[in-house]
């Protein structure tokens, strides 16, 4: 009984998934999609997101996923099998997003880039992953992000803190895969003056972009060729 109750559970938080994506006004039929992957990064994003204050592994004071957002975000990097993952912080450090995105390449195996600031210690923030077994699967990274990242090519899912100030020549540089990516731009509300990625890329073909509703705010960009054809429908399955 427990069994089954358990895997209808599991089915009403993935149909909560589909339906979620399917409410966001960006199309996936572009880039190679893995309804398993997606699945598994949302469980377990979602599983992560019961830690509650005063546990030993907490970031800092806050709660360690915000569950209306993350484990979304998780499952869209890996349902969309995002072979190079990148973010951008500001001084702040390692967030929950960070960890959402490192479930994420775990479960699709993508590479996944973190960018830090120089005053953050990389041993430190190496050891907060380890509480959650993911201290291998992130890349750690020191120095000027805008520097760094013209090195990386074809990048599948990029998020960028707008606390960061030079955020804006970021929206020009980065090299995002034509062929399908995204791009989640956060803390809207503290960006300057200057417009957000999805206006920097407006031209290129195949660009949708939302705004949500989310934190401070925070913009979805979806780059791709254009669809010809009907947006593809996910099915759930389940296997005994």
């Amino acid at each position: 009984m427990a069994s089954t109750s358990s895997q209808y559970h599991k089915l009403d938080l993935v149909s909560h998934l589909f339906c979620t994506v399917s409410l966001i006004p960006i199309s996936f039929c572009t880039m190679k999609w893995s309804p398993q992957d997606a699945m598994k990064a949302y469980l377990h994003t979602l599983q992560l997101s019961k830690i509650q204050y005063g546990q030993d592994c907490t970031l800092g004071t806050t709660k360690l996923i915000q569950p209306q957002c993350m484990e979304f975000l998780s499952a869209l990097a890996a349902g969309n099998q995002a072979k190079v993952m990148v973010q951008v912080l500001s001084n702040e450090g390692v967030n929950p997003l960070t960890i959402a995105l490192a479930v994420a390449a775990k479960h699709c195996g993508g590479r996944f880039i973190c960018f830090l600031d120089q005053q953050q210690d990389i041993e430190d923030r190496t050891a907060q992953l380890s509480c959650y077994d993911l201290e291998d699967v992130v890349e750690f990274m020191h120095g000027n992000p805008c520097e760094v990242i013209i090195q990386l090519k074809n990048i599948d899912f990029a998020v960028i803190d707008c606390k960061f100030k030079d955020h804006l020549r970021l929206f020009q540089i980065i090299d995002v895969n034509p062929r399908g990516s995204i791009a989640v731009v956060t803390n809207l509300v503290r960006k300057g003056n200057g417009d957000g990625f999805g206006e920097v890329v407006r031209e290129k073909r195949g660009v949708e972009c939302v705004t949500l509703s989310i934190g401070e705010g925070m913009e979805l960009t979806r780059i791709g060729v254009t669809c010809n054809h009907e947006n593809k429908r996910f099915y759930v399955t389940s296997e005994n």
